[in-house]
C-alpha cells in the first residue's frame, strides 16, 4: 500500500518534470496563505468594528427618541386651543423626521466607512500578494 502512494507521487513527479513544471516553495506558499489570513481576520475586525458603532448609535437614537417623548408628554396639557394642539404636535413631527433624517445619514455613514475599510484592507493584501507573485516570477526568470 506505501508502494502505491510512492509510486504515485513518483510518477507525479516526473510528470511535473516532464511538463518542466517549477517547483514549489512550500514555505513561500505558507507564508503568502497566512497574510491572506491575517488580511481577512483584520476586514473582518472593521465590519464587526462597524457593525458595533452602528449598534451603539441605534442604541443612542432609540434613547434620544424616549427623552423626547417623554418630554412631550410632560410638555402636554389637556386643554387648550386645537390650533396649539396641532402647533405643538406639528412641531414634534417636523423635529422627529428632522432627528430621523439625521439619523439614517449617520447611519448610512458608518456602514459605508466600516465597508470601505474591509474592502481596503483585502484590495491591500491583494495588490501586495500580486506583487509577492510578480517578484517570485521575475527572480526565477
Amino acid at each position: 500500500m506505501a508502494d502505491a502512494g510512492q509510486n504515485f507521487t513518483d510518477m507525479f513527479k516526473k510528470f511535473g518534470e516532464q511538463l518542466k513544471v517549477p517547483s514549489f516553495d512550500m514555505t513561500k506558499i505558507m507564508e503568502h496563505q497566512q497574510k491572506n489570513l491575517e488580511a481577512m481576520t483584520k476586514s473582518w475586525q472593521a465590519v464587526a468594528g462597524g457593525a458595533s458603532e452602528i449598534a451603539q448609535k441605534q442604541r443612542a437614537i432609540f434613547e434620544a427618541a424616549m427623552k423626547d417623548m417623554a418630554e412631550m408628554a410632560q410638555a402636554y396639557k389637556p386643554g387648550g386651543s386645537p390650533q396649539d394642539a396641532m402647533a405643538k404636535q406639528a412641531e414634534f413631527a417636523k423635529k422627529a423626521m428632522e432627528a430621523a433624517i439625521a439619523n439614517t445619514r449617520d447611519i448610512a455613514e458608518l456602514v459605508q466607512k466600516s465597508s470601505t475599510e474591509a474592502f481596503k484592507i483585502v484590495q491591500d493584501r491583494m495588490k501586495e500578494s500580486y506583487e509577492e507573485i510578480r517578484s517570485t516570477i521575475e527572480k526565477k526568470t
